[in-house]
């Protein structure tokens, strides 16, 4: 058996080219158009970090990460961090992405359930994300069955938590928008409308992400489910 063949090339490896560059696309022009925008608050992304740290008692600090829409929210040690465009300008784009990583910081004050289920799963879907394809090949290789469902068991934790992290990013998106209208930074439609169209280009990387990992899980499930037939 192949492992290999042209039928993954076809169904997996190009649809998730496709989705990626799409999603990438999406991410990249709705950053573009809005991150040109000024907001009707004059507010950075840094300023609304500090204002939502005020306004709502995180236990949260606010660092620099010199990457180009690097932002993200590490719970371990309790930091959001910001690339330099975005805590400097006072643009709509800015204003939105730096709500969102707040979006993430209230979710893991508030204990969001959707958080807790996916930390659950964290460690079985790190180490799966490396064992389950050796765990596969080998079982595949040799016309191993057992060894082949242990690789597709491990993956199955690692596409579920890729399907976990769509619904945790949209609610962080949403949580954004509550906050930015509660400390009444949405002031004009097109600081909403700006806002909107950026969270949602964030959340089509991780529905392509998701769909990706949905596919790959399909294809080596059908291949597994082989070894029995031959």
């Amino acid at each position: 058996m192949i492992f290999f063949d042209s039928g993954y090339f076809l169904f997996v490896l190009i649809p998730a080219l496709i989705l990626s560059g799409l999603a990438q696309m999406a991410v990249r022009g709705a950053y573009n158009k809005w991150s040109q925008r000024a907001n009707s608050s004059n507010i950075t992304g840094a300023d609304v970090a500090r204002r939502f740290t005020r306004n709502y008692g995180f236990d949260v600090s606010l660092e620099g990460v010199n990457q180009d829409l690097g932002d993200h929210f590490d719970p371990r040690s309790k930091v959001v961090r910001l690339s330099p465009r975005v805590a400097r300008d006072p643009s709509i784009a800015s204003m939105a992405i730096a709500a969102h990583e707040y979006g993430h910081v209230q979710q893991y004050a508030n204990g969001s359930i959707l958080i807790q289920a996916r930390g659950l799963i964290l460690p079985v879907a790190q180490y799966g994300s490396y064992l389950s394809y050796i765990f596969i090949l080998a079982g595949l290789l040799l016309s191993f069955a057992g060894l082949a469902w242990i690789g597709l068991g491990l993956f199955f934790f690692t596409t579920l938590f890729s399907v976990l992290t769509l619904p945790i990013e949209i609610d962080a998106s949403r949580r954004a928008m509550k906050m930015l209208e509660e400390n009444n930074l949405l002031t004009t439609r097109e600081d909403r409308a700006g806002a909107q169209a950026v969270l949602r280009g964030a959340a089509l990387t991780y529905l392509a992400a998701m769909a990706v990992s949905i596919l790959n899980f399909a294809y080596y499930a059908m291949l597994v489910a082989g070894i029995n037939r031959d």
